[in-house]
């Protein structure tokens, strides 16, 4: 009897791979309606995608920005680079306009992205990029919606023009100001803290001691952030509080970049006297600009590149994360936490000020060498993390870290000759007074 053998076939049928989805959404202004409709548009492309049972979802990506131009946007940038990764081979997004707002950038994102076989579709349009003419399409739509997007801007161009040459200021978001039916109108609590700015400036404080003093005092910003320099310089050039308007200081390049140029003559600058109740006398806000010229006026900056030192870049503070930088004060140079430096201990509280020729001795002992050399300390250490009780933690480029621990100079150590001559002639001359 013979046997009859058959094989079986034993391979696993290969399951067929989820195509996987993913989402763009943008708005291009930061008021509230807006980012509520993006905060929609988010959960409806996640519900929409997650809902597909052969989409498998790769994510939301969206922005909050001023332009349609890619470069300006960083979510839209990550999802480029997820696609270029192989991450995704579908993107939604909800039109032409909300992608990019100008033909030259549609293409070259929609070439990319075919490139890496990703297929792109547009909602309101109905067109896929990868279809047989869809770049066609593409290419005559988006030529529509960049014209459609001149037409706009050149409109609110007009309009703008038309309130400044009426007087009426543009942007309605000012400490101490609302605007109500085109014009400011004092808001009485806003307006003390304005008062307070003008009078520390005028008192002899700088811009990061009078944003330290508010946020201690926990006052808030219009928009209810930290204060900082440069917003409180910002407070301190703006003409608005006198109760007059400079209108048209700035401009727009154009709507496809629409980048923020200063007018220095290219449009008519519009001046608007008594358009609303002054917060600031004209005498006092001119005495501030006199007292910010002549203060700039001592640091003002030469063609030649800041200085450097050999610890420049190289000391990080592991409590806030900002490099130390040099600082010269009356007894000797230290390195301390640019944090610590312009807001005080309590946004940085066990940052200390190291002095230099205590750095440079510790430094030159981790290195093992007898005098510190420069070119050795940046050949082998990649930076120096600073953490709190005066521990130093060399970092260095073939990976070992060293720690190490610095000690303050006792008093008896610090009083150097100099000090003991300098305190001679101080008392001598206290006594001959």
């Amino acid at each position: 009897m013979t046997k009859k053998i058959s094989k079986i076939n034993t391979d696993i049928p290969q399951l067929k791979r989820k195509k996987r989805v993913a989402a763009y959404a943008r708005v291009s202004s930061g008021k509230d309606a807006m980012l509520m409709s993006l905060s929609a548009q988010v959960s409806y492309y996640s519900d929409m995608i997650q809902k597909n049972p052969d989409w498998e979802y790769a994510g939301v990506y969206s922005d909050e920005a001023m332009t349609g131009t890619k470069d300006s946007r960083e979510n839209f940038q990550k999802l480029l680079s997820a696609c270029r990764n192989g991450e995704i081979d579908l993107v939604i997004t909800k039109s032409i306009s909300r992608f990019a707002r100008n033909t030259v950038t549609l293409l070259e994102s929609m070439r990319e992205l075919k490139k890496y076989g990703v297929d792109v579709y547009f909602q309101r349009e109905n067109i896929h990029s990868m279809s047989g003419d869809g770049e066609l399409m593409l290419t005559i739509l988006a030529s529509f919606a960049q014209e459609e997007s001149l037409s706009a801007s050149e409109n609110q161009k007009w309009r703008i023009k038309k309130n400044f040459s009426e007087g009426k200021p543009w942007n309605g978001v000012i400490l101490g100001y609302r605007m109500e039916n085109g014009q400011y109108v004092i808001m009485p609590d806003e307006a003390v803290i304005v008062q307070k700015i003008f009078r520390y400036y005028l008192d002899g404080f700088g811009y990061d001691t009078i944003a330290r003093k508010l946020n201690e005092e926990n006052i808030k910003t219009r928009l209810g952030y930290e204060w900082t320099h440069s917003s409180i310089m910002k407070i301190l050039k703006n003409y608005a509080y006198t109760g007059n308007l400079l209108l048209q200081k700035t401009f727009r390049e154009n709507h496809i970049t629409k980048k923020t140029l200063v007018n220095n003559g290219e449009l008519p600058i519009y001046h608007a006297t008594d358009t609303h109740e002054a917060i600031i006398d004209s005498a006092t806000f001119q005495c501030v600009q006199e007292e910010m010229k002549k203060r700039a006026s001592k640091f003002r900056h030469s063609d030649k590149k800041p200085k450097t030192y050999p610890f420049t870049g190289k000391l990080i503070c592991e409590d806030c994360g900002k490099h130390y930088r040099r600082k010269v004060t009356a007894h000797r140079v230290v390195w301390i936490c640019s944090t610590f430096n312009s807001k005080g201990k309590k946004y940085c509280p066990t940052s200390k000020q190291i002095p230099e020729e205590i750095l440079l001795h510790t430094t030159t002992n981790v290195l093992g060498i007898k005098i510190f050399n420069e070119a050795e300390f940046h050949r082998k250490i990649e930076h120096i993390s600073v953490g709190a009780n005066n521990m130093l933690h060399f970092h260095f480029f073939d990976g070992n870290v060293v720690d190490a621990v610095w000690q303050d100079r006792s008093r008896s150590e610090s009083w150097t000759e100099e000090k003991r001559e300098a305190a001679r002639q101080k008392t001598l001359h206290r006594r001959n007074a």
